[in-house]
């Protein structure tokens, strides 16, 4: 048995996750890295193996997101770097903190053709914040701690780190001195003055019908707790937006509506792009406050909707401005009125048809339908996690369902990240139930996860949305070019839930609105992770109006 040298830079790269408060790491194994795994046991740092690097990396993301904490991912080099950039893209829409660690060859071998030798850092930088290469043995923990703190400023989201073998390998000088202290790991403030507060809300006051809208950062827990603390401090709504359907997120109801009525929007740490329509989505003689974590996201603003509406603006992280605003509003005194009702009322807006809705054809359920049977199962638990990744079915589900936490595909608009979300939510809330709605397209990314899952005892429940069919692209082709010309969007109607077992895990499988919830109770108490396949009409996801 090999004995730990307790002096190489991997030892203190294990060292620096461990004064980080890195309670897991996500990753999949490979040459590169392996002394940094021969470390970690040494700090007593679990690794969550995968079955594919980019579940690595959606792992760290959901493990972010849930518990505020940083997620890391830890993969080997070349090819498998390549394999988890992608997933990057999800965090980064999500504003989420995570730090992805690659091993690459060797420095003293760079430019020699050494083994699987890729330039990491240039790959990875479009997708992060700051994407860099560590230096040496007696430099790595810091450059660790540099990435955590810039994952964590400003507007979160991701840092790469690459980790080349021979700095991993080789022995640092001095293992004490190389250890950053807790403060190296802490993000730069970037708060809002206590006097740029009173300003916003006293043009909050002054409007008849203001609008607090906030990005991804603040649709975690403790985001959405902020965003109803401010809410019921000033009167004003503060409506949160994380979907790549923007302000016609079937989660937000009639909320376009109530937009296109309002006078003034502060946007919280939330961009002017695709999901606010480039700015049209803001009506044109509405005034508007940016703050924002970055300069250059307000001058986006001021470009998209005009120098004039931006009556003023300010550079400040979301969750602190949050924060001075429930206190500058508090100390204001509240300000009550209907229009805050009736947002609430627009956002809460479904069809009167639904409690009751059922398939048209026989063998298959409504999305909605088989929505209803799976609520009680997320009101059960007051840590309960709803996961929602696809295209129509994610909509649909984030229309249909509510839950103490949610994680979802995101701002991205990608799919496949709902198994990898899953396993990383029952790890983070190992008490609470985690649903995990996807389609059957979704489910094809990332099955083998199911075998992380049943090693890791992290039982959790996916229910599969099965319509046989690409169905957000089928939906365009039939809008576009019409049925005839509909192609390469169709899938078998194959048994997810025997792929399932197949891994270990509990299947079932459901044509029938009255046999789910019986399914979904022999899911949740075989403790396994368990897939619910069931077979469903192919709709497109719902748009709401109430004209």
């Amino acid at each position: 048995m090999g004995q730990a040298r307790g002096s190489r830079g991997a030892d203190v790269l294990a060292a620096s996750l461990a004064r980080a408060g890195v309670r897991r790491v996500f990753s999949l194994s490979g040459n590169h890295i392996m002394a940094l795994y021969d470390a970690l046991l040494d700090v007593g740092i679990p690794i969550v193996h995968v079955r594919h690097e980019g579940a690595a990396v959606h792992m760290a993301d959901a493990w972010a997101r849930l518990t505020g904490e940083t997620g890391v991912a830890l993969l080997t080099g070349g090819p498998g770097h390549a394999n988890g950039v992608s997933a990057l893209f999800t965090a980064g829409a999500s504003e989420s903190p995570v730090v992805l660690l690659s091993g690459q060859a060797p420095l003293g071998q760079v430019g020699r053709g050494a083994f699987q030798e890729m330039d990491q850092v240039a790959i990875a930088a479009p997708l992060v914040k700051r994407s860099t290469c560590a230096s040496s043995p007696q430099a790595v923990g810091r450059e660790f701690a540099q990435a955590v703190a810039t994952a964590r400023g400003g507007r979160p989201g991701p840092v790469y780190l690459s980790l080349p073998s021979d700095v991993l390998e080789n022995d640092c000088t001095d293992l004490s001195s190389a250890l950053p202290d807790a403060a190296a790991f802490a993000a730069a403030p970037l708060s809002l003055s206590a006097l740029a507060a009173g300003q916003v809300v006293a043009e909050l006051r002054a409007a008849l019908r203001p609008l607090v809208i906030t990005g991804p950062s603040s649709m975690t827990h403790p985001g959405r707790a902020r965003a109803a603390a401010l809410e019921k401090a000033c009167g004003v709504p503060v409506v949160g937006m994380e979907s790549p359907r923007g302000v016609n997120d079937p989660c937000l109801g009639a909320f376009s509506e109530m937009l296109g009525t309002s006078d003034l929007v502060v946007l919280v740490g939330k961009p002017v792009d695709f999901t606010l329509k480039l700015g049209a989505a803001i009506p044109k003689g509405t005034q508007v406050i940016v703050i924002d974590p970055e300069p250059a996201m307000i001058e986006r603003a001021q470009r998209a909707l005009g120098a004039q509406r931006v009556v003023l603006s300010a550079v400040a992280d979301a969750a602190s401005a949050l924060v001075a605003l429930a206190d500058a509003a508090t100390a204001a005194g509240h300000a009550a009125g209907g229009w805050c009702a009736e947002v609430r009322s627009a956002i809460a807006f479904r069809p009167s048809t639904w409690p009751t809705l059922v398939a048209a054809a026989p063998g298959m359920l409504h999305p909605v339908e088989m929505c209803r049977a799976i609520q009680p199962l997320l009101d059960s638990h007051p840590d309960a996690v709803l996961v929602a990744d696809g295209g129509e079915i994610g909509q649909w589900a984030q229309a249909c369902l509510k839950a103490p936490n949610r994680v979802i595909n995101g701002v991205a608009g990608s799919i496949g990240s709902s198994l990898p979300f899953a396993v990383a939510a029952r790890l983070a809330l190992p008490e609470a139930p985690v649903v995990a709605v996807l389609g059957d397209g979704t489910f094809g990314f990332h099955p083998a996860e199911f075998d992380t899952a049943v090693r890791e005892r992290a039982p959790f429940v996916a229910v599969v949305g099965n319509d046989q069919c690409w169905n957000a692209e089928h939906q365009i082709q039939l809008r576009e070019y019409g049925r005839e010309r509909a192609l390469g969007c169709e899938l078998l109607a194959t048994r997810y839930d025997q792929v399932a077992a197949a891994f270990g895990g509990h299947g079932e499988c459901v044509t029938s609105g009255a046999d789910l919830p019986g399914a979904l109770e022999r899911a949740v108490a075989s403790g396994r992770p368990a897939c619910v396949n069931v077979m469903i009409e192919r709709l497109p996801a719902p748009v709401f109006s109430r004209n």
